[in-house]
């Protein structure tokens, strides 16, 4: 579980209501594996995405970022092409929740601040999230020791599993 408590990778950088039409266009949802999605993440709203992102590297955006249909594409999509965490001001519920599931950590932070290619350091024991470009510092809630655990082992359904399985 360790090596999900500190997070460090580029920024890259989104507004608000980035919905789930941006993050996996429909047209590549005839499928649900994560290595044919990540090559379309974000294409329609960053062409550069897909061929840039770094293992590790972190999306910081604004306010309701995975809006639009409950799709669990879409952050499959983010986590299969490298991305370590999601930041934004706020979530949209569903999105939220498909992100847990999958087992993508995700923080919402008020004031968020970064550019792109900011480096972005994220302890989820404590919610603190530091732009190391900047200097800045900004405050999350805590990631639970339960979720710490879920997204160490991959998402909901092997965390059930293990947990099943230790009894």
């Amino acid at each position: 579980m360790n090596e999900f408590i500190k997070i460090s990778g580029s920024a890259w950088v989104y507004g608000d209501n980035v919905d789930t039409d941006v993050i996996i266009p429909a047209r590549y949802l005839t499928t649900s594996a994560p290595e044919l999605l990540a090559p379309h993440c974000m294409e329609d709203i960053d062409p550069a995405f897909a061929g840039g992102v770094g293992l590790g590297d972190v999306i910081v955006a604004g306010n309701n970022f995975g809006c639009g249909s409950s799709r669990e594409h879409a952050p499959i999509a983010i986590k299969a092409s490298g991305v370590s965490c999601v930041i934004a001001e706020s979530f949209a519920r569903i999105f939220f929740r498909n992100a847990i599931n999958i087992g993508l950590p995700i923080l919402e932070c008020t004031g968020i601040e970064a550019a792109k290619g900011d480096e972005i350091e994220v302890d989820l024991k404590s919610g603190l999230i530091r732009n190391k470009t900047s200097g800045r510092d900004f405050s999350s809630n805590p990631i639970p020791e339960f979720l710490q655990s879920l997204f160490s082992l991959g998402g909901l359904v092997p965390y059930v599993r293990e947990r099943l399985g230790a009894r």
